[in-house]
């Protein structure tokens, strides 16, 4: 079974998968939505958390 942060980069992966096509400017669209994905992931796993890291600034 995949954890949280491995599910939501496939989830982002596939996403900008179904961009492959574009060339260039899909690759960077998959390569945004894989990374939007694992932070996604990460947060819901509880690896990385988003409101401490906010409240330091």
């Amino acid at each position: 079974m995949m954890n949280a942060a491995t599910t939501g980069l496939a989830a982002g992966m596939a996403l900008g998968f179904a961009g492959y096509f574009g060339g260039f400017w899909a690759f960077l669209l998959v390569l945004v939505l894989g990374a939007a994905g694992l932070i996604a992931g990460l947060a819901v796993q509880g690896d990385l958390d988003l409101w401490t890291r906010r409240q330091h600034r």
